[in-house]
């Protein structure tokens, strides 16, 4: 499973949990298939530049909200 994918579905699962919507409710509110919306929770799915905005839309947040910090491993 890819690690960013997995990361930004955590975030999303997050902050939908902590505005009380649903996955169902989710995927109502931002015309995503409801089990698109559990993939891409689980990581399981890399998620588009548009669904991410769809999502940010109706969680009520910036789509960067669900971006995690990129470690430079570089240095």
């Amino acid at each position: 499973m890819d690690q960013l994918a997995k990361a930004v579905g955590e975030r999303i699962r997050y902050q939908r949990k902590a505005r009380g919507l649903s996955q169902d409710n989710l995927a109502l509110l931002s015309g995503i298939d409801r089990s698109y919306v559990g993939r891409i929770e689980r990581g399981e799915v890399n998620i588009t530049v548009e669904m991410l905005y769809r999502i940010a839309r109706v969680v009520g947040c910036e789509p960067a909200l669900f971006l995690p910090e990129i470690k430079d491993t570089h240095e």
